[in-house]
């Protein structure tokens, strides 16, 4: 085989740009590739990790695809590999191809492939060596022909940190070879996942709004909604669950109900969701508390809109709490907290979701949000903090309005900083308080850094003492786009918050989802994110530091 020619001549039209080909050639004859950046899942039978297409040049008589052989480069975990498929994925209609794209419908939406969508051709097992090669008899379809490589994990030998870099080093037609044109120049990593949750899991439709925290015994702690009917947000038939990691994350225990209300005061559990919820870590008891939203009545009419001023639940949604006291494994009976926080005039009051933090002094504190009824429900975001361990609570000054779902951080010099969701979009809104929200100052880089449509965000402040850099560290994560919520990405912030080198970034997952996420800890070494991926409902990776911040 021939190593793949690179020397560019004439254009081609290729993902929305005009690429040069390969001298010599037609753009009929050249195989395109494009690296799916997506989680990796060790639990998948199938992760789609290569799209393929190629177009043969004579469309009366269509050559023969021969061979593809594809080279797993250095730094991948080849002994952790269980095996290596190519599927064909058939063609498009020519009123929709135009040469951009990969696939003609999105293969992997379950565990498996889908042999309605896809054809097995060629499977290797346990591949011996660092190059590997398909032989193939499939004479091409006339027009665009898709194709694609899905590799399976071995869950037993794969670590979460283990990655794989994946290039095609050739293909013939007929047995001649072929120019194989790539979206990089140098494979891209492909890092490992775990689905904590999938669709269908338990006999649930959907699981949204993930929260995550380390515990003080290592434990790994997601929270999130068990929205059983359906995808759909409050009011529906949704509780707030809980899945436990002793082992970095990557197996999973039974899933547990942390809080439901079920059929209270008469109602269908459809009138009694508990939702958005956030989880914190009490450090000096090791107590964990989870704050979410209960909406009571309200028919099945969306609560943001529904509930109204007041202070009682049948009229308005409540700000309740749940601790646990071993390790998240049983949890109290929630407690409304509505009214030592609430004002009675606004409508809505309840915790940014995600996580919510101790501070240096021992200060707990949540993200809050809430909307002015006789404003037209103008959403604002706050904090809520509590000084004896989440038995009260106290509240003081929203920080900025048209604001939602918030998320804070301590910074290095005990400064806390509110990263908001913003309804006008483009960019997250940013404020900090040095006195637990009776005053708040703009930061400099308030609807500037940090691009977002408009979701939610994670935002981590890592002591020096509590990672192997020795030094206070800002973790961010969300859609890194002003458009849908794709390329899901974490950054970091060695100075702050004040600014954020591109250097110093990891993305995960390129395709589209629905986009919360959550950071933590892992470890001294790791950082893990629980988020709504492209490819599961709850996906769990971990990133090394030492990946994510390479710019000092």
């Amino acid at each position: 085989m021939t190593t793949t020619t690179r020397r560019l001549l004439a254009p081609v039209l290729f993902m929305g740009l005009l690429l040069p080909l390969p001298q010599g050639t037609k753009a009929a004859d050249t195989l395109f590739v494009k690296d799916v950046l997506v989680p990796v899942l060790l639990e998948r039978e199938d992760n789609e990790v290569l799209d393929l297409r190629i177009v043969p040049s004579d469309e009366k008589n269509p050559s023969t695809l021969t061979s593809i052989t594809l080279s797993l480069e250095e730094g991948t975990a080849i002994s952790a590999i269980k095996s290596i498929k190519l599927y064909y994925g058939g063609t498009e209609a020519r009123t929709y191809f135009d040469g951009t794209q990969f696939r003609p419908v999105e293969y992997m939406q379950t565990l498996r492939a889908n042999p309605s969508h896809s054809i097995l051709k060629s499977e290797i097992l346990r591949p011996a060596s660092s190059e590997i090669t398909f032989h193939l008899s499939d004479r091409l379809f006339p027009g665009a022909n898709f194709y694609w490589v899905s590799v399976q994990m071995d869950s037993g030998k794969a670590s979460l940190l283990d990655k794989l870099y994946l290039s095609v080093k050739g293909a013939t037609l007929s047995g001649a070879d072929i120019p194989v044109q790539s979206t990089y120049d140098a494979p891209p990593a492909h890092r490992m996942g775990v689905g904590v949750r999938h669709a269908g899991d338990d006999g649930v439709t959907a699981y949204r709004i993930p929260g995550l925290v380390t515990s003080n015994d290592g434990t790994l702690v997601a929270v999130y909604d068990i929205r059983h009917n359906s995808s759909k947000d409050l009011q529906e038939y949704i509780d707030i669950g809980v899945s436990r990691s002793e082992d970095g994350g990557k197996t999973w225990g039974p899933m547990i109900t942390a809080i439901a209300f079920g059929q209270f005061g008469g109602l269908p559990a459809s009138q009694n969701g508990a939702g958005d919820p956030a989880i914190l870590v009490d450090e000096n008891t090791g107590d964990l508390i989870i704050g979410c939203i209960w909406a009571h009545g309200m028919g099945n009419k969306a609560s943001w809109w529904s509930t109204v001023p007041g202070m009682d639940p049948q009229y308005t949604a409540q700000f309740v709490t749940s601790r646990s006291k071993d390790d998240g494994k049983t949890w109290s009976t929630p407690v409304s907290i509505s009214p030592q926080i609430k004002d009675p005039s606004w409508a809505f009051y309840f915790n940014g979701p995600g996580r919510g933090i101790t501070t240096s002094d021992g200060t707990l504190v949540f993200a809050s949000q809430y909307t002015e009824f006789d404003k037209g429900r103008t959403p604002h975001a706050g904090i809520i903090y509590s000084r004896d361990h989440g038995f009260t609570w106290e509240r003081h000054m929203a920080a900025k309005d048209s604001t939602t779902e918030a998320q804070v951080a301590e910074l290095s010099d005990g400064t806390l900083m509110l990263n908001m969701r913003d309804n006008r979009g483009g960019a997250r809104s940013i404020a900090t308080t040095s006195d637990f929200g009776r005053t708040w100052k703009e930061h400099p880089t308030s609807r500037k850094a940090l691009r977002e449509s408009v979701c939610m965000a994670s935002l981590l402040g890592v002591k020096a003492k509590d990672n192997s850099l020795g030094r206070h560290l800002l973790l961010f994560s969300n859609p890194d786009t002003t458009k849908g919520r794709n390329h899901i990405t974490i950054k970091a912030s060695l100075d702050d918050g004040n600014t954020w080198d591109t250097g110093n970034q990891v993305m995960l997952d390129e395709r589209e989802g629905w986009g919360y996420s959550c950071l933590t800890m892992v470890d001294r070494d790791n950082v893990g994110i629980l988020y709504e991926s492209s490819v599961c409902h709850m996906c769990f990776q971990v990133v090394p530091l030492s990946d994510l911040i390479r710019k000092k």
